[in-house]
Formats: C-alpha cells, structure tokens, sequence
C-alpha cells in the first residue's frame, strides 16, 4: 500500500480525466495513409456540424461541401450566372466531384457565349500555395543556356555578364506557381494518367492530397498539362525535383504515381525496351528499400509493371563467364574446387577457376535497392563499373543522407553510371542542407559534360530543368508531437526515467498532456548499447502480458531474416517495445505508433526530426517523443532544443509541445545551454557522444557512468576484485583454461559503452 497515496486521498470526488487521443486509437486527422472512416461515421459527423440555432439562417450549399471539393471556394459569378468550364460540366455528367479549372482554359458561360477570363489566376494559385506553406523554386533552368550566343568583343561581353549577375542578384532565384492538385480525382481528369493506376490509387483510399502530393505531383506530372500555362517551357518538360516535405507526408506515393505513369506511357511507344530495369530507387537501408516496394506494387497492381527488391545475387548487367564477383561464389563450388578456407592456395583457386551460380537477371521496371548492393551488381571484377542506358528515373530517398560522406561514392557511382539522356532525378528527404543543393547541380553539370563529350556527333535532348520544392519549414519536427526533454544526469537516472515510462504509478498533473503509452521505440547511439537495454528491460514487461516476448532489439548486426521477422512482429502488435539504433530511424511507416524515445540523444538535429517523425504521422495527434540527456549530452543538446522550440511555436502552444500540451523547452533552458561549434557539431554527428562509444570507458576510466547496468558502483567493484582474484589464481597455477572459465562463470553486468 502506498502511503503518500494513502494521504494525500481527498474526501472529494476526483473528476475522471478525459481519455488520451492516441495516433494508435481513434479517427485520423489525415485519412490519406491509414484509410478512411466509414459514410456512417462521416454522416454523423455531418449532421453535427448542420446544427444550428432556432432562427439561424441556411448556409449556402457551396459552404458545406467538403473540404477537398470545394478547396478554393465558390465559383466567381458573371451577372448572377455561374461560370462553369466544359470540363467542370462533362465531370459533373459522369457524377464525379468537378476538378478546378486551370488557369490559361477558356470558360464557357451558360448562354453559350466564350470568356477568356480565367477563374483561378496565377495570384490566386500563388495565394493557395501559400497558405499550404509551399514554395517551388527553380534552381537553374538550363533551356536559357542551350541556345547559341554569337560572339562579340571581351569588353561588351565582361559588361553584360557583370550587369547580368548584378540583377541574378537582386532577382534571386525564380518561383513557381503550378495549378495545385486538390484531389486525386484530378490526376485523370486534368492530367490523363493510367486508368489502371487511377484505380489503384482510389482502392487504396487516397482522397485527399497532402501537402507535398499537391505541390510535387502538377510538377512531376506537368508533361501533360496545356502549353498556354504560365512557366510552360518549364513545366511541359520532365522536371529534376529536390524535395523537402515533413516526415509522415506521403513522399513515397509522390514520386511512384509519376513513375508508374510514365513507365506505362513510354511501353506503349515502340523502341522501348520491355524487360529490364527502367526507373531505380535508391533507399539507405533494406527496411525503407522493402517498404518502398510494397507502396509500388500496390499502385501498379494489374497495370504489368513490376517492382522488386535487389537482394544478393541478382545481377542487372550481362557478365561474362570470367567476370564474376567474390559474391556469387558458394561456399559448395568451393569444396568442389578442392578449395580450403586456409593459406594461399584457396586465393590462388578462387583467382583462377571463379565459377559462379546461375544468378537471377532482374526483369522487374522498378527496382529499389541499397547503395551498395547495387553497385555491387553493376561493377565488374576488374573494378570497372558499367553503363545503365535504359534508366529513365533515377529516385534518391532520404537524399541528404544518401550524399553524405558514408554513402556519397557510391550514390555518385550510381548516379553517373545512368548514361541515359532522358534521366530525370528526384531527391527527397525531409532534411536538407544547403549543400545537397550545390552538390546536385555540380553532379548533374558533370554528368552533362560526359554525355556531350562521348556523343559529339548526335544531338542531345534539351537538359530539364532543376525545382526545388519545400513544404513548411526546412529542418522542422512535426507541430502534431508533444515533445518532451528530460535531464536525467546519469546513465542510472535514464535507466531509472524509461522505467518510469513503462510502468506510470501516477496521472499526469495535467490531463491535457499525453503520456507515453506503448506500442513505442527506443533509439540508443551504439548496438552494444542496444543490447545492453534489451537486457536489462527484457523482463520488465510482466508475464501475464507476455512477458520478454513484448520487448525485442534491432539492429544491424542481426541477420536479414531476424531483422524482417521483428519489424514483421512489431508492426502486426505481438511487440510492444522496439529498442533500435538509427536504422529504423528514416521513411519507415509504422501505422499507430504512440511514441519514440531517444535513450540517446541523437547525434544530430535532422537525426532528430528523423527518429521522431516515426509517430505522428498523416497529420495524427497524439504522439509522444521523449528524449533524455545527462551531463554529457549538455554541450550537444542545443541542436535538438531548437528544434523542439520551433516545433513548438508552429504548433501554436507557445512552448506547450504542440497543441498546447504541456512545456518542452522553456525560454531559460535554451539561453543557458551552450552552443556548440561548427567542428564540435561534425565530430558529435560522426562518431556520437565518446563517452558512450564501445572502449571509451577503458582509455578515460570512470566507465561506471556510461554502463547500462542497475547495478551500483560499490557492487561492480566487489565483483570486479572477486573476478580478479578467481583469475590471478588460475594464472599463478598456470592453468590457462580455467582463466577462460573463471571469465565466462562472472556474472553478466551488461554491455560496456
């Protein structure tokens, strides 16, 4: 019994708090990834909304229509008389909602009569756009460099290229304003896609578009509009995208709509090859690569385009019987070479008589790989990497991390490999430096200079253009998650904190803020530290309510099958609690996930935005992410508490975590944090928190602070001049097996950092 409980019990009877909105439980805010409800549902929710006061005047029927019908609002009216396009009248016959008219159509009134006045002008697209908070930029259009300029004297052309840059300057880069996409509907009446893919994409319940899907698909998709729209020579044309949307916003279906329909369009016309890859995925890790392959096979269902996953031991090129990799040799061919796994004789078999395994020759149009496995199955045994002509879509997902220094060759290896002319590349991610901009442009100036200089004689395509595309705030958390930043001082305090999550002994004091309830993840800087976790919470879950079976670890060591089995268990519910490293921590969509904790602050701010854009997705309330940080972290911690107080303020609750729920990062917190230098930041996002990196305990001592144990310090160094004494004796005797054993018989104290 407890007795604080006990005392403090008031004669008075406590009001019930009202029941949490979980993102795992309830209606969506966003019916665009997790269905929709029910017409019963949206019946009753409609008749709710028309209640009104006795006396109260009827609304006009045009203010009740639904929120993706009537987006822009009522139609304007010429002298009483509704203006409505042919368009709008044949959608209207066939009883589907009328799409919006695009700016640059002419209208017809009802008398018969033409108008050429526009309903939705450019200043009416620009104001739509941004009140979404979408800004389309281009970067650098190169059709205003194809054409030929005659050559005059030095000293005119210095004065011109100076005034021009004086006046690029001033102008900065050019915006777009493409007509938006405001429901899928439209992508078959406005744009003509597939009829096929249009009925995948309403079977799978995409009504209403996200923010990034209303911006990105008009560009991605503006081959098929009409030449008579402003920025026509930019929009008629294919379109290189960089793309910066919120985690949770529906990229993934925003760049495999396009892909999907041009794939089609383009087997229709002859010279097209029909096997073989034609559109390549790139994703930093095989979860996100699986994931992006589920969303594609679900739209192209029955329209003949396949997408598959590259795995080990599918090639994409033809290789001759002597050009074989190390990869494709079994260990079964070995034994019958007479190979041994020892000495210079298997080198010198393996070397001479490579056999290899019939391999299994990609046929798939969409393939989503990994960096490295495609590489590895483009690159010959010599070193040489070949050519991919037929690649006409080249996808970049999480694009920053993609061209960071871990992945950069090998994405540049990739990229560069596809010789195509007609390449068109999209980068997304939902952080983006300044520098992957550069990086872009320079890439693809260099892949230009190549394919000009190898086809001097036949003419090239005109180059398209590069947009950039950014929806909010660059490097901004979701405003839908209540975050929280907890100082705990020690590795003991964390410890002591997280289990405080999973086993609550009081309410909240205020109802108003969510707490943390399960199915959630725990993000640790380092695998051992993951491990270390898992062991230590392994049975902190009580058997009644499964017991060890509801916490697992993931990581990378793990084998493929253990990896997928897991993600398989955590994603049908039988696991609760999902302690990981970063590589759960980008794309990954996991449906009702209530919460994140960063055990281990994250060794960067888009780190951050990444792992807590895990829940909250599609627009859900609810989401919890909670981070701890000790004494160590304090230095770092600055990054992250500014992303926190953004997130905060664009939620509207002025420090309350999103919505009003409570304080995340008071205004006295983030003045007395330090801030940390530009080379304190990339060692801190290169290799974490030393103090947490596996060995760092024995070269600084005072490891007690950084071990995941419960375990106190006094009871480690008993046990610590116990083990030494049991093995000083074994040494003394001279009996090295007993050293062995004296060492496995200790007891486990969990992981070192």
């Amino acid at each position: 019994m407890d007795v604080f409980k006990f005392l403090s019990k008031s004669s008075k009877r406590t009001a019930v708090p009202p029941l949490q909105k979980l993102p795992s439980a309830g209606p969506v805010t966003n019916p665009q990834l997790f269905g929709h409800e029910s017409d019963g549902q949206q019946a009753e929710q409609e008749k709710r909304s028309r209640k009104r006061k006795r006396g109260q005047v009827l609304e006009d029927k045009a203010a009740q229509l639904p929120a993706e019908i009537d987006f822009f609002g009522g139609v304007p009216q010429v002298g009483g008389k509704k203006r409505q396009s042919k368009v709008d009248r044949e959608a209207h016959t066939d009883g589907e909602a009328a799409p919006l008219p695009v700016y640059g159509t002419t209208v017809e009134l009802e008398n018969g009569s033409d108008d050429s006045p526009e309903p939705y002008d450019e200043d009416e697209c620009k104001r739509i756009l941004r009140s979404h908070k979408l800004k389309i930029v281009v970067l650098e259009d190169f059709a205003q460099k194809s054409g030929e300029v005659p050559k005059k004297k030095l000293k005119k052309r210095k004065k011109e290229e100076e005034l021009s840059g004086k006046e690029k300057k001033k102008e900065g880069k050019s915006q777009l304003f493409p007509p938006p996409l405001t429901s899928f509907a439209q992508l078959t009446t406005r744009y003509g896609i597939n009829r096929r893919l249009a009925d995948n994409v309403k079977e799978q319940g995409y009504k209403m578009p996200t923010e990034v899907q209303l911006g990105a698909l008009p560009l991605l998709l503006g081959g098929k509009q009409q030449k008579s729209l402003p920025h026509a020579s930019v929009l008629a044309a294919d379109v290189d995208l960089l793309t910066v949307a919120p985690t949770g916003s529906g990229k993934t279906i925003a760049f495999l709509i396009p892909i999907i329909d041009s794939l089609l369009s383009k087997s229709e016309s002859k010279g097209e090859p029909s096997e073989g890859p034609r559109a390549v995925v790139i994703a930093p890790t095989r979860e996100l690569a699986s994931q992006i392959v589920n969303e594609a096979r679900k739209l192209s269902k029955g329209t003949g385009i396949k997408a598959a996953l590259m795995k080990k031991g599918m090639e994409v090129i033809e290789r001759a019987q002597d050009d074989t990799p190390q990869e494709h040799l079994t260990s079964s061919e070995d034994e019958e070479d007479g190979a041994s796994d020892s000495g210079e004789d298997w080198k010198m078999v393996r070397r001479t008589k490579p056999k290899r395994r019939q391999a299994e020759r990609v046929k798939a149009a969409i393939l989503v790989a990994t960096p490295l496995a495609l590489l590895n199955a483009i690159k010959h045994s010599n070193g040489t990497i070949s050519s991919l002509p037929s690649i006409r879509h080249l996808v970049l997902d999480e694009a920053d991390v993609l061209l960071d220094p871990l992945f950069r060759d090998q994405t540049l290896s990739i990229w560069n490999a596809c010789t195509n002319p007609h390449l068109c590349v999209g980068l997304w991610s939902a952080t983006m430096g300044s520098n992957i901009d550069a990086l872009t442009l320079s890439t693809l100036n260099t892949r230009w200079a190549t394919l000009s200089s190898s086809r001097s004689n036949t003419p090239l395509p005109p180059r398209p253009p590069l947009l950039r595309l950014v929806v909010g705030l660059k490097d901004s958390a979701l405003p839908t998650i209540t975050h929280k930043l907890i100082y705990a001082a020690t590795e003991q305090g964390k410890l002591l904190g997280l289990r405080q999550l999973l086993h609550p002994t009081s309410l909240p004091s205020n109802p108003n803020t969510p707490s943390l309830r399960p199915p959630f993840l725990i993000f640790t800087q380092t695998i051992p530290r993951a491990m270390a976790l898992h062991s230590e919470l392994r049975y902190d879950i009580p058997p009644e309510a499964g017991g060890s079976s509801r916490i697992a670890v993931l990581h990378a060591s793990l084998g493929s099958a253990a990896r997928a089995s897991t993600l398989a268990r955590f994603r049908a519910g039988d696991i609760w609690v999902l302690i990981t490293t970063d590589l759960l921590s980008r794309g990954l969509d996991f449906r009702g996930l209530n919460g994140v904790v960063n055990y281990d602050v994250p060794t960067s701010a888009a780190a951050y935005v990444h792992r807590v854009g895990r829940t909250g997705r599609a627009g859900r309330e609810g989401g919890v992410a909670v981070t701890f940080y000790t004494s160590e972290d304090v230095p770092h911690v600055r990054g992250v508490a500014n992303v926190i107080r953004a997130s905060e303020e664009m939620g509207g609750g002025g420090g309350g975590g999103g919505k009003g729920s409570g304080s995340g990062v008071e205004k006295w917190l983030l003045d007395a944090l330090p801030v940390p230098s530009r080379r304190d930041k990339q060692r801190l996002k290169r290799r974490g928190v030393e103090a947490r990196r596996a060995g760092a305990e024995g070269k600084k001592g005072g490891g007690g602070n950084v071990r995941i144990s419960t375990k106190s310090g006094y009871e480690r160094r008993l046990e610590g001049r116990k083990r030494g004494a049991r093995m000083g004796s074994a040494r003394r005797k001279g009996e090295e097996g007993r050293v062995k054993e004296a060492m496995s018989e200790s007891e486990f104290e969990g992981f070192d950092a």
